[in-house]
């Protein structure tokens, strides 16, 4: 038996909360990188939708539970993909909305926070800073704070993800997850693990983000005093224990990438995908470049995860 804080029949009933537009996402092999990469790979496309990322999955399910309850407002720390999820399921339900994030957060993911109508609090500092933040905001004002990865409801919005996977016939023998809070890897994975368990299970983390990976190693928590990396949406540097528990009941590996294999992965999405995405979405991509043995003749889908990124560092990254 699997234990982690997660349920397999919750994650079931989860689809009834979710908005159909953000579920059942399309999951297709692309001959293209596969011939480039040496192995067959599937795509699982989590940025058709309005805020262009996975994280909806979660914050419908927040949202709708809030309300549930006679709830009126929330807030979370954000990256910014959270933040926009929070953000619109919070105002097709009539919650106020307050996301905290750093100052120092992509510019498109913070207009488009506004536009969606919450209150954008910045903070100096990085995704800790903004977190600790946020915390003192719903303290200060007494609503709900939003905890990515701790909170299950984000956790298992992100594992209807695996359920899509598991129930499509696809014959996977690998997924590759990208690897922050934890939210999406545990979800995806615990389900993985229930209904597809001999699928591998590997989160990839950048070289200059690697406090969940460390962890996952040590089985421990491991934090950093710094990130350094473009893939901003995974850049955190202070697991949470009980994130890291349900990561080392699912995960069969964890690996760490470089900055350059991550705007390699970014480029090939775009040129054999058609695919614009941000760094954090390029991550899979990024782990089978930096070690095409192990993956070679595999079939290995990869989880894209969002494409929120600024026009501008797209082009100095990808278009160079």
């Amino acid at each position: 038996m699997i234990a982690t804080r997660l349920d397999l029949a919750r994650v079931r009933v989860a689809r009834r909360d979710i908005d159909p537009m953000f579920l059942d996402t399309p999951l297709y092999e692309c001959d293209a990188l596969g011939r480039e990469l040496g192995c067959t790979v599937s795509i699982k496309l989590e940025t058709a939708n309005p805020v262009r990322c996975f994280k909806a999955r979660g914050t419908e399910l927040v949202a709708a539970l809030l309300t549930g309850q006679g709830g009126t407002a929330v807030v979370c720390a954000s990256a910014g993909n959270l933040g926009q999820a929070l953000a619109w399921s919070g105002r097709r339900r009539g919650l106020d909305v307050t996301v905290v994030a750093a100052r120092r957060a992509p510019t498109a993911k913070l207009d488009r926070i506004r536009a969606l109508g919450a209150e954008l609090l910045l903070t100096d500092g990085d995704f800790e800073t903004a977190r600790d933040r946020a915390g003192e905001v719903a303290r200060e004002r007494g609503i709900r704070l939003v905890e990515d990865s701790l909170d299950l409801e984000t956790c298992e919005g992100a594992a209807t993800i695996g359920l899509e996977v598991a129930e499509a016939g696809t014959s996977v023998d690998t997924v590759l997850i990208a690897l922050g809070g934890g939210a999406m890897a545990t979800g995806v994975g615990y389900v993985l693990k229930k209904l597809s368990p001999d699928v591998e299970v590997i989160c990839v983390q950048p070289h200059g983000a690697p406090a969940m990976t460390r962890s996952w190693r040590q089985r421990r928590v491991v934090t950093t005093d710094s990130t350094d990396t473009i893939a901003d949406g995974v850049a955190g540097r202070f697991p949470i224990p009980e994130v890291l528990d349900d990561l080392l009941a699912v995960a069969d590996d964890a690996v760490l990438v470089s900055e350059a294999s991550i705007v390699a992965g970014m480029r090939l999405l775009l040129h054999h995908a058609g695919l614009i995405v941000e760094p954090s979405a390029a991550l899979g991509v990024a782990a089978i470049l930096e070690d095409r043995d192990r993956f070679a003749g595999r079939h290995v889908a990869t989880i894209i995860c969002g494409g929120n990124v600024d026009p501008d560092a797209y082009d100095r990254w990808v278009r160079g």
